[in-house]
């Protein structure tokens, strides 16, 4: 398998250009990367995302025709990639508004029964997709970053995602810090290559 066959997306929902989760999915991208995987990362602070109204539209056209914005050049990033790096800062307990976004318009890939409520799939689930998710948090208390790494590994578990890892890097918050932390980059490093095994390699 050429190294070109193989996708992962990193995605940083992190306001602050450079901080500790862009250095996080850099480091991600470099260990994808010398595993012989390619990696694309994008910012969602780059991209114009309209928050979910629930019209539900999606359900009949299965993409978001309400709104037609940065969502509509990620889709097709996201069902050409097998693997999946989603990171975010801790804001007030929990993923930041952009990621929040980001999720909530994964919606178009569900198909729901036309009982209300009643039976519901992922088109992209049944197809090897993994992924790995990570928080930052300026506290040391795991209790200060309470909902962020179940609000990024539920609904991608829903979509049809085996989360590989997990990771809680605590104690971060001056700019791109993380950087001088070997045991948090490697927690990511290691995380990488088992993706880079398990969609492959």
């Amino acid at each position: 398998m050429g190294k070109d066959a193989v996708r992962i997306l990193g995605v940083s929902g992190s306001p602050r250009k450079g901080g500790n989760t862009d250095a996080l999915l850099d480091r991600a991208a470099i260990s994808a990367r010398s595993a012989g995987a390619s990696m694309e990362l994008v910012h969602l602070r780059d991209y114009v995302i309209q928050p979910c109204v629930g019209c539900e539209q999606c359900r009949k056209d299965l993409t978001c025709t309400r709104f037609y914005d940065g969502m509509h050049l990620l889709y097709p990033k996201i069902e050409q990639a097998k693997g999946l790096v989603l990171g975010s800062p801790t804001h007030h307990y929990n993923v930041t508004a952009w990621v929040k976004a980001f999720i909530d318009r994964l919606y178009p890939y569900y198909e729901f029964s036309r009982q209300r409520p009643g039976p519901w799939r992922s088109r992209l689930s049944g197809q090897g997709r993994v992924a790995v998710t990570f928080e930052v948090c300026e506290q040391c208390d795991p209790s200060e970053s309470s909902f962020t790494l179940a609000a990024l590994r539920k609904p991608l578990e829903a979509l049809g995602y085996e989360t590989l890892a997990e990771i809680s890097v605590l104690g971060h918050f001056r700019k791109a810090a993380v950087r001088e932390d070997p045991a948090a980059l490697e927690r990511v490093s290691s995380a990488m290559k088992r993706m880079a095994g398990e969609i492959g390699l």
